[in-house]
Order: C-alpha cells, then structure tokens, then sequence
C-alpha cells in the first residue's frame, strides 16, 4: 500500500527519480520552499523569519494568548486574527465561566479588530478552509491540526506563544525543514474513504520519525482522482504523523472549491518545478488501500479492518497490554469480550470535526445507511457537522433527514469528540470515531476514578457499514450501496453574515476587554540565576507522553484561563502525585531564594561542590523526566502548567515534536536532552544541580554538565541543548516569553 524511499529524489515529468546526492539548490523548487521564502522577513540562510497571513486559535488558548499579548503591549491585530468557540468546554457545567471566556473574546475582537465566530458556528479548520484559506498563503493555529495544505495553503500548529509573537508583529523563527515528496498514484476503492489513506500513512511513518518535523508535499497523478473532501480529510491527518506541515499540487478541483466558497481570487495554480529536490518520499497507491482501522492508543495502530476480521483476539489482546502497560496496571481495558461468534463488536460511533464532519463523509455515509438503521441496542451514532453552512447543505439535500431516519443523532459543530468533551462512552466501551486521535482519555473518561474506555479511529464509511449492521465491525467495501446525493454541495455563506464578527482592520481601542471571574492574570515568573537546582517531581518511561498526559483536556479545558487552577490537573491522570511534590518543590524554592535553604537542599548543594556564593546565585524549581514528551496538541498549557507549578525544565532522549519543545521555552523552561544510551534510573525527589547554566545559555552550549544528587551519593550527567536561536535564548535567560517582551519594551535587552 505504502512504500517508503529515505534517499533524495527528484521530480521530473511528473515521475520521481532517485538522486545520487542531496541538492541544495533543486530543493529552491519545491512549492514548500517558494512558499516559506515569499513569508521570509529575515536575511536569506537556513533560518527563516517567517509572517504569516492570518492567525487562528480557538477557546482553550485564545484568553491566554490576548492576556500575554496586552501584557507585552499588543495595541492591534496586524494580520486577520480568528478566535473560534469550538472548544465549548464544558458549556452547561461549571457555572458562568465558559461563557465569560466567549464574552472576553468577543470584546478582544472589538477592541482590537479581530474575527469572532460564535459557538456553534463553525470548528475551527472548517472556518479556515471556508475563509481563510488561499494558494499560496501561510496561516498560524494555536492548534495541532492546522493543516490546509489541500487549499495550497501551509498551515501550522504552534502554541499560543507563538501566535503573541505574530501579534506583536516578531516572527517564526525555523530553520529550513525537510520536504518529503508524497507521490500519490491509484483511485481509491468504493466505501474507502481519506480516514483509510491517512491511517495508513500514520501507522507507515509515525513510529520510525520518518517525517517528523518534515513538510510533506503531495504529489502524483493520484490527486485528480480524489475530491477536494477527500485530500482535506488526509491532509488534517498529516499532523499525527509528527510533520511539520503540508502541501498538495493544486488544480481545477482548488479553482472551483475556492471559488464556490465566494474566493475565486485565492486559486493559484502550485506545482514544483521541474526537477525539484526532496529529502525522502512516500509513494502511495490508492487503490491498494483497504478499511482501515486504528487501534487504541493511537492514530499509527493501523491495521485493515480485514485483519481486525480475521486476527482480532490476537491485535485486540496486544492492545490491552498496551492499556496496562500504559497505566500500570491501575485500571484495565478489556477488549477481546468484545468478539462475539466469531465477530468484533463496538459500543458506538461518532462522525465528527474537522476530519470526519465533511459534507462527502456524511453523505456517504447516509448512502450506506439508507433503508437501513443503527438497531434499538447499545449501538449509537452521532454526526457533528463541521460548519453551519456545511449543515444547511445536508438540511437542503435530505441527508440530515435521511440519517436521522436511520437512527442516527445530528450535534452541534462541536470539537468537543476529539478531545474529550462529548459522547464520552460507558466504561470498557469501544468507540469508534471519525475524529483527529485515540489517545488515552481523549474519549473523556477518567482512569483516577477507575473508568477507562476507548477509541478506534475508522472512517465515516465504515462506521456506517457498522452501524447498519448494529455495531458489528464492518468495512464499507463489504456493503453493495450508492451514493445517493449530490456530488458537488454549495456554499451559502449567510449564516457567517448574520453571526460572525469581523472587525479587522476596525480596532476600537477605547473599548473595554470583559473579564469573568474566572479570567486571571499570569503569576510572575522568576529570571534565570547563574546556577540552577532541579528536583525530579514525576518520572516517566513510556515511550511517548502525549500534551493530553501532561494537562489531560476535556473537563479540565474549563479553567482554561486562569492558570494556577488549571495547573492542578497537570499529569493528574499519568501520575498524580506530580502536583503535590510540586508544592513541596516550590516551598524549598522559596526558602532557597530568601537565602534560607532546608538542610536538605543545603547539603545537597555542598555535596554537588557548590559554595556559598554559589548557593546564593542558584535557582529552584522542578523538572519532569520524559523518554518523548509532547505529542499531540499544540496547547501550550502542557508548558505553562509545569512552569505555574514552579517548574524550570524537562529532560527527555528527545522531543516528540518542534511544537512541544517551542512551548517549553517559550515558557522559560530549559529543553535538556540526554543521550539515547544514557541510562536514567533515577526518581521524584532527586536533585540535579546545574552550575554556569546562566552563561552556557548565554554562550550557546551544546553540553550542559550536571550533577544528580540522591541521598548522599552524587553522580555526573551529561545534559545536552540543540541548538537555540539569539531570540530563544534571551527568552530562557528573561523566564518567559512574557518577561523577555516586558524587558524589550523596558530596554534591557
């Protein structure tokens, strides 16, 4: 189905061919590289300055985003700035404070001249590629799965740090990436949908980095065979394989999705030029591409729903070592009881969000339902839509009527199935979804209180399929069906008129910013010292650590905006002692700082060699081992949490992914690295003391000598620092990008 090529290629006539040698140059003709130089606003070398066209975020992250910016003297948004409600945490729970967050975001649009799409409008890549979205351009998301690189667009997924950078007007520093030719061939079967595709890409590349931090180029004679529903519902899914981004050839199917959605001036034809370089590729046939399905606890689990058919109590079984490997044996998934007569049987199925909400995904699978039904047992089915205009299309052309006929239930367009926040399933249920991910409590429940469920990423056609068979595991190309809608689908854009609010370019500074109780400022984060003490306060050895692990979504996305309450939850459902060693962390702190260190930490600075000036000139705080952390969301709470807590670095073999480890130093939060053969066998409360770490920063190390202390035996470490940008280091030195901005503006750097 998928090959993979790790040499240089280049494209000529259309046809890849192997190059003997990498070509600096030829890469200049990729669309990945016009594209990112025509946004460069720095001189031209291997790192890039880049400004983005427009900005989105949605509202987990918008409140601190425009809280950081004003703090660092935003006065008005200079490029368009949508702040969606997607992410309508927690809407009849908690009392006034999810719609405090929605009313402050609407007066930041007011006051600043932004772009406000009210709950329920839209989810956010909907509205993007509805609105935003043109050949050529580049966009910023506070979110993962900024991906529009269908639309000729090169989206990217950052946390909100980032995005203040843009509103201030700084840039996205990057060095030039990888671009890795997807070279696509075939047409894909009848009841194989993009789901299939991307699952398939995912569980080819996910696990052996073979794209990670990379822009993936589409190309071929397979993409005029795939709708424009079709390459969208792919490429949002190229977040999950740890790029960096991505970006598709255009094409007469571009010209008229841009132009039916009321922008004909955004088409541009993009191809690369003849002979143009890439890195590595990827060659899939579409037509070799079976039902796919994703197993927990992740979107790279792939496996064709065939093999799920034949080899399930075997593939079911490895799962649920995962799940109790993953959670230490504290709760337990059991998923070989759901084999019945020799078949596999799921609890429910969701359609949903920016991958499966799509018109083409629906209508298909109303297609398959048709004079069928979901049963009267424990199988349901609930459809999202991803946009209002996406759901007056499926009013006006029967759909909605026709699924809900066959027992199905239209929700609201809401993100709230892929992080947690809806249609949460009872405990040891499969759920199988048409959404972004299946990592541990992305379904919403709670392993802490003794709850685990889970979910297997499959597209909407064969969650159909199975749905007409009453939640008995059934891939679409095993139902004889058509499609019964139209193809093409129109684009009314009224509802956007009559609801959204688009003040760019129209700020009104004399209006107030509306704050809810619940809406608090940052707490003040101290500067770099010249010495740094770190005490372990958790210890992880998964192989990865996802943002969710780190600050767990769903319920928790309520306390959005107001940082020291939504810190408790940090690693609350991976380890939940974390918070508690934390304070105690922050107390000896606190002593060390007035010069009046405990006994404890005192005598574990003698021991690492450290004198009383030493001492003096130290700072505290905690730091997480992880072997991978940060895969997953761009939210940058995952960061900002830890640093709330008073925590001061992470140390890891590597970071899953740019964003993650962005994040952390934006936040003021050292990015240590070991080497992969360096063991690390130590545990919460052990001490690492870094000395001079102030001028290894300042100098650009890329060794950073430690000491671990554990009792009374002290042993060296060897940490390491990829290399930091001038900016990046100023930021750590500051504490945070908040204080490095609030010294620019005072002159003292």
């Amino acid at each position: 189905m998928i090959r993979l090529y790790d040499s240089g290629f280049y494209l000529k006539n259309g046809k890849a061919e192997k190059a003997e040698r990498p070509d600096t140059e030829a890469r200049k003709k990729t669309m990945a590289y016009k594209i990112l130089m025509a946004h460069d606003r720095g001189p031209e070398g291997e790192v890039m300055h880049i400004r983005f066209d427009s900005l989105i975020s949605h509202d987990i992250t918008y409140v601190g985003i425009i809280q950081t910016a004003k703090a660092s003297g935003l006065t008005e948004f200079p490029v368009p700035y949508v702040m969606t409600n997607c992410h309508n945490s927690l809407c009849a729970v908690g009392g006034t404070i999810n719609e405090d967050d929605h009313v402050f975001g609407l007066s930041a649009a007011v006051k600043y001249g932004g772009i406000y799409v009210p709950a329920n409008q839209a989810v956010i890549h909907q509205y993007a590629r509805e609105m935003m979205a043109g050949c050529g351009r580049m966009i910023l998301g506070s979110d993962s799965h900024t991906r529009y690189g269908a639309l000729g667009t090169l989206g990217v997924g950052e946390g909100g740090p980032e995005i203040v950078k843009q509103l201030l007007e700084n840039t996205y520093d990057i060095s030039y990436p990888r671009v890795v030719l997807v070279y696509l061939t075939g047409s894909p079967a009848r009841g194989v949908g993009p789901h299939d595709v991307a699952i398939a890409l995912c569980g080819a590349v996910y696990k052996n980095g073979f794209v990670k931090n990379s822009i993936l180029e589409f190309c071929g004679p397979g993409i005029k065979n795939l709708s424009m529903d079709f390459r969208i519902g792919i490429d949002v899914m190229t977040t999950e394989t740890a790029c960096l981004s991505s970006i598709w050839e255009t094409d007469g199917a571009v010209e008229e999705y841009l132009a039916v959605h009321g922008r004909p001036e955004a088409y541009k034809e993009l191809r690369p030029e003849e002979g143009a370089y890439y890195n590595a590729m990827v060659e899939i046939d579409l037509s070799s591409i079976e039902p796919m399905a994703a197993l927990p606890f992740h979107p790279s689990e792939a496996y064709t729903i065939r093999e799920l058919m034949t080899d399930g109590a075997d593939i079911l079984r490895e799962a649920e070592k995962r799940a109790e490997e993953q959670f230490g044996g504290k709760v337990s998934l059991s998923l070989t009881d759901k084999i019945r007569d020799g078949h596999i049987y799921v609890d429910q199925g969701v359609i949903a969000g920016c991958a499966g909400g799509m018109y083409e995904n629906i209508a298909e699978a109303a297609s398959i339902l048709k004079g069928r039904d979901t049963g009267c047992g424990a199988f349901s089915l609930s459809v999202y839509p991803p946009s209002m205009p996406v759901n007056l299309e499926l009013i006006r052309k029967g759909i909605m009527a026709d699924l809900t006929e066959a027992g199905a239930v239209f929700k609201p367009c809401f993100c709230g199935p892929c992080f947690g926040a809806g249609d949460v399933p009872a405990n040891n249920a499969i759920s199988i979804r048409h959404t972004t991910r299946n990592f541990p409590n992305r379904e919403g429940s709670r392993p802490g209180d003794g709850q685990l469920s889970a979910v297997m990423l499959m597209d909407a056609r064969s969650i159909a399929a199975t749905a007409a068979n009453h939640g008995r595991l059934t891939p679409a190309t095993d139902m004889d069906y058509e499609f019964s809608y139209p193809e093409s689908y129109g684009f009314d854009d009224t509802v956007y008129k009559k609801r959204v609010y688009d003040g760019f370019g129209r700020p009104k500074a004399d209006e107030p910013l509306r704050y809810g109780p619940n809406i608090t400022e940052w707490p003040s984060i101290p500067e770099l010292k010249p010495n740094m003490l770190m005490e372990l306060a958790s210890v992880i050895h998964d192989e990865v650590t996802t943002t969710d692990e780190l600050i767990p979504s769903g319920e928790t996305s309520s306390y959005r905006s107001n940082p020291l309450k939504l810190a408790s939850f940090a690693l609350s459902r991976r380890d939940p002692g974390y918070v508690p060693r934390t304070e105690g962390i922050r107390k000896e702190a606190e002593k060390l700082a007035m010069g009046q260190p405990s006994e404890r930490i005192a005598e574990a600075l003698r021991l690492a060699g450290a004198s009383e000036e030493d001492v003096k000139d130290t700072i505290m705080g905690s730091v997480i081992f992880a072997r991978k952390p940060g895969d997953g969301s761009a939210r940058e709470q995952a960061a900002s949490c830890q640093r709330v807590l008073g925590g001061c670095a992470n140390i890891c073999y590597e970071f899953a992914t740019k964003r993650y480890r962005s994040n952390c130093i934006n936040w003021g939060m050292m990015p240590f690295t070991l080497d992969k053969d360096t063991e690390f066998d130590y545990e919460p409360g052990d001490l690492i003391y870094v000395p001079d770490i102030l001028e290894l920063i300042k100098s650009g190390a890329a060794d950073i000598p430690a000491k671990v202390i554990s009792g009374q035996e002290v042993r060296d470490l060897m940490l390491h620092m990829a290399p930091l940008t001038e900016e990046e280091k100023k930021i750590l030195i500051c504490g945070c990008l908040m204080n490095y901005y609030a010294a620019a503006k005072a002159g003292r750097v």
